[in-house]
């Protein structure tokens, strides 16, 4: 089998409270990846705007968009011009009372391949996303593209195996994850290490287990809960393209803006599914208790 090696990038920076200025700082972003030769670049979660998810407040709702919207729009118009595919994150305004956190794949000839609802949606400290987020109704669907078959997953569902497996299922050829995910400012140096680790081994572990090459896009800077408050989230950063044998193949910096790219291997799949059958020696017929909450 011959190889398929696709250059891949993506886009990692802070956000402030001026989503035009987030968007053209995506855009640069985007720019360099492609001017290195990237024909797929991944953007972080909801990079238009600052991460409001961090307390509830109604006012938010109005950074909302439909899809199709400006931003898949803008988003198009670049990766027609640039011949690449571009994955974002939008804030969706389905209908009145209905909201999505959405991915959106726009192809290379600009058009809308299709679009991906977060189904895992968290409500932690900090995390308050059920109350902007309606959970997904589309299911764990692959994505095709010109590029290839696409599962697009989003930041909380990164930590479900079920999610990752589907989407391979389906299909998919690369598993992209846009993200949101960083330290509580208080937190000791010690637990932001666990948390760090936790967060690339299970994408590593991802990538292992389905053999598939995965792109993780975290966005990175401080943010306040509250305008001038101390208390906030410190975006990790670590935007990282991972092989499919778990192989970190560039990572960016905590507490920088990056715009990274690397060459991955499409055809190394399924030759690495000859060498560790994973797919093959799967227990469909005793698998059902999955389906249950719990067992007792």
């Amino acid at each position: 089998m011959g190889s398929r090696v696709l250059r891949v990038g993506l886009v990692q920076h802070a956000c402030g409270n001026d989503r035009e200025a987030n968007l053209v700082t995506t855009i640069a972003g985007i720019e360099q990846a492609a001017a290195e030769g990237a024909r797929l670049v991944l953007l972080q979660e909801l990079h238009r705007s600052r991460y409001f998810c961090q307390q509830e407040d109604a006012r938010h709702f109005d950074l909302a968009e439909p899809v199709p919207g400006e931003t898949t729009a803008r988003l198009g118009e670049l990766a027609a011009r640039l011949g690449i595919v571009i994955v974002a994150s939008v804030f969706e305004r389905r209908a009145a009372g209905i909201y999505h956190n959405t991915a959106v794949v726009m192809d290379t000839d600009g058009s809308l391949a299709g679009r991906y609802r977060k189904m895992h949606v968290p409500d932690d400290p900090g995390y308050c996303e059920k109350y902007y987020f309606t959970p997904g109704d589309l299911g764990f669907s692959a994505i095709q593209t010109s590029l290839g078959k696409l599962g697009v997953l989003v930041c909380w569902d990164q930590w479900f195996p079920e999610a990752a497996r589907l989407m391979a299922l389906d299909g998919a050829e690369i598993l992209l994850y846009p993200t949101a995910i960083g330290w509580d400012d208080t937190a000791t140096e010690q637990t932001r290490s666990l948390e760090l680790e936790a967060w690339l081994t299970i994408q590593r572990a991802h990538a292992i287990s389905n053999c598939l090459p995965v792109l993780a896009c975290n966005r990175t800077g401080f943010e306040p809960r509250e305008p001038d408050s101390a208390a906030g989230i410190r975006f990790w950063g670590n935007s990282c393209i991972i092989g499919p044998q778990g192989e970190i193949l560039v990572r960016a910096d905590s507490d920088a803006p990056a715009a990274l790219v690397a060459d991955i291997d499409l055809s190394q799949s399924g030759e690495l599914r000859t060498v560790w059958p994973f797919f093959r020696d799967r227990r469909i017929d005793a698998y059902g208790e999955l389906l249950k909450r719990y067992r007792s």
